[in-house]
């Protein structure tokens, strides 16, 4: 971690279970405790943050933008703009801020933050055991220092991916954050078969996770494309292929892109409804 990124303070306006996952990433980064800072609506959040990770609470959100360099704002998305309107103008080119909080685009921060520096980032949930995906965009596109800042704080949470525009934030969000619970989902469908042949809870659970696991990380260090690997694993009118013949058949790829873009569509709304 740059050394001059460990000398800023850093704010968290919310401290919710993202705040807490960044929060871990920083510290266990190199980040010293007694330079975060965090202020939320209601206190046992709070309270328990400074308890495990020993960092410093403030009473108001004025105390937090005027003390710290980087605010991060952690706040669900329908709260954001009611936090921000009465401490808008505390907001200058000096300060930092980043936003995690999905469908509240660039514009509308811009409108509410007074010339700061700003990066909407967008981290996925497997962020809190350090393998996220986690995008992120900048208000200003050649703010390499920014760039750079944003990069160092995200990288302990998991692979940190720069987008274009809001369109590729939209997909990354979609296919990364999202696309989580939908990995979920069949993995769900994938534990309740292998209970009805027989096994247990907790070995259907483990045998679901472990193939999920094995194939992931099999991908990840091979050099074939996935669909080689597939290949690899399909013999000519084998067991495998039969199976993904009917999925095929049945158009699984046809459900899952409708359920990206239906997710697509509700984050659009969202949007819309955020005023």
């Amino acid at each position: 971690m740059n050394p001059l990124l460990k000398a800023q303070k850093i704010g968290f306006l919310g401290a919710g279970n993202m705040a807490q996952a960044m929060i871990k990433g920083l510290i266990e980064g190199g980040i010293p405790a007694n330079h975060i800072y965090a202020t939320n609506r209601s206190e046992g959040k709070l309270v328990k943050l400074v308890e495990q990770y020993k960092i410093n609470s403030l009473p108001n959100n004025e105390d937090l933008i005027d003390i710290c360099d980087i605010i991060i704002l952690a706040v669900k998305p329908q709260d954001l703009l009611t936090a921000l309107e009465p401490v808008g103008r505390a907001f200058d080119e000096n300060k930092i801020v980043i936003s995690v909080a999905a469908g509240v685009r660039m514009q509308m921060l811009e409108k509410f933050l007074n010339g700061a520096r700003i990066a909407r980032v967008m981290p996925n949930t497997p962020s809190v055991i350090g393998r996220g995906v986690i995008g992120y965009l900048l208000n200003e596109d050649d703010d390499d220092a920014l760039e750079s800042t944003v990069e160092d704080l995200f990288e302990p949470l998991g692979r940190v991916i720069k987008v274009s525009d809001e369109d590729q934030f939209e997909a990354l969000m979609i296919s990364c954050s999202s696309g989580t619970g939908f990995v979920f989902e069949m993995m769900m469908y994938w534990q309740d078969w292998i209970e009805e042949h027989g096994f247990s809870i907790e070995e259907a659970r483990v045998m679901t996770i472990e193939t999920f696991v094995g194939a992931s990380l099999l991908a990840a260090q091979a050099r074939e494309n996935v669909e080689d690997l597939q290949a690899r694993v399909t013999s000519k009118k084998g067991v495998t292929a039969a199976g993904l013949q009917s999925m095929r058949e049945l158009e699984i790829e046809r459900a899952l892109r409708i359920s990206f873009e239906k997710a697509a569509m509700r984050n659009k709304e969202m949007a819309r409804e955020i005023k």
